[in-house]
Order: structure tokens, then C-alpha cells, then sequence
């Protein structure tokens, strides 16, 4: 592992993982060693630097990121972050860092998939596919 490794959580409450990551402002921030997570700062994006309308030539605070963790994300948002270099993955997992150590051991659980027929004016981008 490549040392700090860097770890975005998606999270608009700055507390639990949260989805709709091409929308989403907020992020706490992690760096990982061989010992230690611990979080390094909380992003609070204003609403023009959320991934889904942001300009792909300009520099993104979430550059240099190795790993995303959310609850959901659409494909276009997945192949957007790979071409910074950010590797995205999604999970039921709510809690931050146990979705963290979840991650570094292999064990992260998947998101269970949601029904876009039930909720008007979904605009994620997945397609109705889980994530």
C-alpha cells in the first residue's frame, strides 16, 4: 500500500456515508498508513464544484484522492473520478471508518439496489442499476 493512502467518504452530514456522489459537496477526508485512519479534513464544496456540472480541465480538491467510498454514484461519475486517478466504491456500510478498515481488509459490503420507479424526479445518473 502506498503510504498515506488518501479516502474520500462521501457524507452531507459529515457523519454517515452518504449517496448521489456526482452531487454531492460534502466529504470527510482520510489518510491511511500501515497503523493508522485517521481524518484529515471535511470538505464543503460550494454547489459549482460538485462533480456532476464541474468542468473536467480545472483542478478538483478531490484530486489526488486514491479511493471514494458511497452509497451510490452513477457510472458516468464512476469513469469521470478514474480519469483523475480516483478509484470509486460504493457500500451499504454507513459508518465511515468501519467502512474504511471494511475496505483495507477486502470485506466492504455492497449497496443493496434502489428502485428509481419509486422515486420521482431521480436524476443519479445510474440508470436504475445497482451500485
Amino acid at each position: 500500500m502506498k503510504n498515506p493512502l488518501r479516502i474520500a467518504i462521501s457524507s452531507q452530514n459529515f457523519r454517515t456515508i452518504t449517496g448521489h456522489a456526482g452531487k454531492a459537496r460534502r466529504f470527510l477526508m482520510f489518510e491511511v498508513d500501515t497503523v493508522t485512519v485517521r481524518e484529515t479534513s471535511r470538505l464543503d464544496l460550494p454547489i459549482e464544484m460538485a462533480m456532476h456540472g464541474f468542468d473536467d480541465s480545472q483542478i478538483h480538491p478531490l484530486d489526488g484522492t486514491d479511493i471514494l467510498i458511497t452509497s451510490s454514484s452513477g457510472d458516468g461519475f464512476v469513469h469521470r473520478m478514474a480519469r483523475r486517478g480516483v478509484r470509486v466504491v460504493a457500500t451499504a456500510e454507513t459508518d465511515p471508518e468501519i467502512a474504511i478498515h471494511a475496505f483495507l481488509a477486502g470485506s466492504l459490503k455492497s449497496p443493496a439496489p434502489h428502485d428509481h420507479a419509486a422515486e420521482e424526479g431521480h436524476e443519479c445518473g445510474c440508470h436504475g442499476h445497482a451500485h
